[in-house]
């Protein structure tokens, strides 16, 4: 591949709804382009971009890859991003890299939730879009419902550029607004033609619409407008390419990928009208000079990147996915990263094509390419050299709120699937890896249940090591509501020395929750020698660990020792812990012991439209539903405390209820008493283990 300047290079990313078509637009980019000699099907296993076996057999883009397509003397580097929003991790990282969107929508399913997300992700990332109606060959699609409906969120700035000719049912041509031409296919060209009388209506309306737009880029132009004036296709494509960049317009364009048709004129667009990286600011930080670092993809200064992707594949090996931000990268240079704190030379470097790797010797500043077997660098990463020092700020990418419990059946395979879940969220930094000591269990948190199953699929058919999936165990804790005083008399004789310990003790709820246990003592007169108060305290130590309820830890009690007896020859420190840990025992269990659970304070984020079904929800989940914040947009934020057992299973809820318009974050914040029936069943369910930790 050709070595391109700043200046004539497009970053795109594909965004849209599951499903849309996104994949198969780029099958069409890939051949129209020379990429390859054939289309493949998403259904067949055969794409471009879809080279994972995972996405091979379940038919869905599961990570980002990049397609670098030659067109027009222009590089395109089109990032093609999955739909489903488990994988919104690989779409914030594709965006961070993008210079501007395309957002692909099905002419047959029309706005969907994921159209909706793509446009808010472009908002917020203030990223130039076009949409592209995908699917124009069937039956069913209609472009005009499409436009109809985005108008309706979005405004005037949706322009069709572009709209489709239809005779007897079937996709036959289309007709440039800009150009006020018609088009038909025939085979694989296009031949201009007659606008039909049909389409008339349609076209003066789009075309109103653009020149209103063109109008409002100078007062010149608004004047000529306003005076009846024509402009010339020159000008009128001039201004709509300010407008597209300065997202006052979004064109719309359509077309067919599985017969090619369309994709053509989309390439052209996307040549003319989308901004190269030298059109979009990037700053860093010089940490030499202690200055800000205006890159702004500038090739003539000092050379950076940032590392957006990291792809770690058992087959192909480990890639690191830079945008360059500034300077020139070549091979054979010798760079600096930040984060790490560590030199290391770049042997080659390439361009990747979905999972073919091109060796290349240069990238210019805004360019994509990869740095093979980078052993430090991570996602995040800033690149520079040791003689200027930069570092960018870190792109956001969501916070996982699903978790769930893995075993790894095969002992043997632990360490084998320890590393294997390492090199997996180098890969995808929405997968975490917890190991919850106090419950004894390791948690896989990811975006949606979808996303960890995947992961558990890929562990057993590419690193060959299984694990098992489950509901975590909840963190209980308990405590007690009342008092109790009791004694104990451990005495034990066998020959020789025995064993003598005696306690009496009081306990009751010591106020404080955040601390297990409180220990005092107010022995008088020797009952009980100092030397076996921390023997006491030992028993009570060991006993809050596993409580005699439901052996769950034990929290705010507080214990008294107050008097006792010893012997002066069978007493020990091992019988005064031992009479302790049966004292705490019996007075817990006659202190009014209860079990208290997590409870998680709750956000829920959706279009207003669902507010009723979700707090209807919450109730039911016995949540305590607080308050609603509008946020803008026709969106609520839904504050409530809710148990943590009562979101397991939430995301696959939320999603079903929003249509996966809605979406959550939660943070433990304290315990509360559970209700009886739950608590009963708890107790029911660990018996075996209270009766195990009974065992002295």
């Amino acid at each position: 591949m050709n070595i391109y300047t700043t200046d004539k290079i497009r970053n795109v990313v594909l965004l849209g709804h599951g499903g849309a078509g996104k994949t198969s637009l780029v099958e069409s980019m890939a051949y129209l382009s020379g990429i390859t000699s054939r289309m493949g099907k998403v259904e067949d296993g055969n794409t471009v971009s879809d080279y994972g076996k995972e996405e091979q057999k379940r038919r869905i883009s599961i990570s980002t890859s990049v397609i670098p397509i030659e067109w027009d003397g222009v590089k395109i580097n089109v990032l093609d991003t999955p739909g489903y929003f488990d994988f919104i991790g690989e779409v914030e990282e594709a965006i961070s890299a993008a210079d501007a969107a395309i957002i692909v929508v099905s002419g047959k399913s029309g706005v969907e939730a994921g159209t909706e997300k793509a446009w808010e992700l472009c908002e917020k990332y203030k990223l130039p879009r076009m949409i592209y109606v995908t699917g124009m060959d069937a039956d069913n699609a209609s472009f005009k419902n499409v436009v109809e409906k985005l108008t309706e969120m979005y405004g005037k700035k949706i322009a069709p550029f572009h709209f489709p000719i239809r005779e007897n049912e079937k996709f036959v041509g289309y007709v440039n607004v800009v150009s006020e031409t018609g088009n038909r296919w025939k085979g694989k060209d296009v031949e201009e033609c007659e606008i039909p009388d049909y389409s008339m209506d349609n076209l003066n309306l789009y075309r109103d619409t653009l020149m209103e737009a063109v109008a409002e880029t100078s007062e010149e132009f608004m004047d000529r407008y306003f005076s009846g004036e024509t402009f010339s296709e020159n000008e009128i494509r001039a201004a709509l390419r300010t407008n597209v960049i300065d997202s006052s317009i979004v064109p719309i364009s359509m077309g067919s990928s599985l017969l090619c048709q369309g994709t053509y004129t989309l390439l052209d667009d996307i040549v003319k009208y989308m901004p190269s990286p030298e059109n979009r600011q990037l700053a860093g930080f010089n940490m030499k000079t202690n200055e800000v670092f205006e890159a702004n993809y500038d090739f003539a200064k000092a050379k950076s990147a940032y590392v957006f992707k990291t792809i770690v594949d058992p087959f192909i090996g480990k890639y690191s996915l830079i945008k360059v931000c500034s300077g020139v990268f070549k091979a054979d240079d010798t760079i600096y990263n930040k984060d790490k704190d560590i030199e290391e030379k770049v042997n080659k470097l390439y361009i990747l094509q979905g999972s073919k790797p091109i060796e290349i010797s240069e990238l210019h500043a805004g360019d994509i390419g990869a740095i093979a077997k980078l052993t430090a660098a991570r996602t995040g990463n800033t690149l520079s050299t040791k003689a200027t020092v930069i570092e960018y700020g870190k792109f956001e990418i969501s916070k996982p709120y699903t978790a769930k419990r893995y075993k790894v059946p095969n002992k043997g395979d632990i360490d084998k699937v320890s590393q294997a879940l390492q090199k997996m969220s180098h890969e995808d930094q929405t997968l975490k890896v917890v190991n919850d000591v106090e419950n004894r269990q390791t948690l896989l948190y990811g975006i949606g249940d979808q996303q960890l199953e995947i992961i558990q699929s890929r562990l057993a058919n590419e690193y060959k090591c299984e694990i098992e999936l489950s509901d975590p165990k909840i963190a209980f804790r308990e405590t007690i509501k009342k008092k109790s005083d009791v004694e104990y008399k451990y005495k034990k004789q066998s020959g020789g020395h025995g064993q003598y310990g005696h306690v009496k003790m009081r306990f009751e709820p010591s106020g404080d929750l955040e601390k297990a246990y409180v220990f005092e003592q107010e022995v008088v007169g020797g009952a009980v020698p100092k030397n076996y108060f921390p023997a006491v305290e030992k028993g009570m130590q060991e006993s809050v660990l596993k409580g005699p309820l439901a052996a769950y830890p034990v929290v705010g009690v507080k214990g008294i020792l107050y008097d006792g007896s010893y012997h002066a020859v069978d007493s020990s420190e091992m019988a005064f812990k031992t009479a302790a840990i049966q004292a705490f025992k019996k007075g817990f269990m006659e202190a009014g012991p209860v079990l208290l659970e997590p409870i998680a304070s709750l956000k829920v984020t959706a279009p207003e439209r669902y507010t009723g079904d979700i707090m209807g929800d919450l109730n039911k989940r016995r949540g305590r539903v607080l308050g609603m914040n509008p946020i803008g947009n026709g969106k609520q934020v839904i504050e409530a405390d809710i148990p943590m057992m009562e979101l397991t299973g939430y995301c696959t809820v939320l999603r079903s209820m929003t249509g996966g318009r809605g979406s959550f974050e939660y943070e433990v914040t304290r315990y509360e008493q559970t209700p009886n029936d739950i608590q009963e069943a708890q107790v029911k369910a660990r018996a075996n283990k209270v009766a195990d930790s009974a065992d002295v």
